[in-house]
């Protein structure tokens, strides 16, 4: 499989995750896991959440740890959840997932035969000041292979840059976070992840 050249500098990185650990308790996604993720250079994957209360919306964030993100605001979940959060600038900044099979989820393709869904294209969907994406997987068992998360600044719309971005992913039970900063030009306007079912 061919990356971008945005990805194709990818640095293997060490993973902390986040999620229920509740012993002899089958979660959901339980067996949906990843292996051999990778981020683009620079990019730093760290645990989901940090326990901070309940959960906050439109944040991009397991802020209770429970192994869901943003939950209980409206967004759809599943055992794979992708989801970028811009707050208040004007930019428009892109969320695309890539499946095994080479379908992508993007703004103009908002569902692969796979099941993966784009909700909300912000700032255009009127996102009121509140910009989010979220890719997530409607049904109970993903394809296995590789999966390419790529987050894209389009168009900075005057915004100050760079652009930061907090992306959290979901894959099973387990999330984990990274905070992006998108500038024009030089590679910069691209970063993401990859990762194996």
């Amino acid at each position: 499989m061919r990356l971008l050249p945005a990805m194709s500098a990818l640095a293997a990185v060490m993973i902390v995750a986040c999620g229920p650990s509740s012993p002899g308790a089958a979660s959901p996604g339980a067996n949906v896991v990843a292996k051999n993720l990778s981020a683009s250079e620079g990019v730093v994957v760290t645990a989901g959440c940090t326990p901070t209360g309940p959960e906050l919306c439109f944040n991009a964030n397991d802020d209770n740890c429970n192994g869901v993100i943003d939950e209980g605001c409206g967004v759809g979940t599943g055992v794979l959840q992708f989801m970028i959060a811009w707050g208040d600038s004007p930019a428009d900044v892109d969320l695309s997932v890539m499946d095994p099979n080479g379908a992508r989820v993007t703004k103009s393709n908002r569902s692969t035969p796979s099941g993966l869904l784009l909700e909300k294209n912000c700032p255009d969907d009127g996102c009121h000041q509140q910009n989010v994406e979220n890719v997530y997987f409607d049904g109970t068992e993903p394809v296995r292979g590789r999966y390419v998360v790529e987050v894209k600044l389009v168009d900075p719309r005057n915004a100050e840059l760079p652009v930061k971005v907090h992306l959290s992913a979901r894959v099973g039970s387990r999330t984990w976070a990274m905070d992006l900063a998108l500038s024009p030009g030089q590679g910069q306007d691209k970063q993401g992840f990859s990762f194996e079912l």
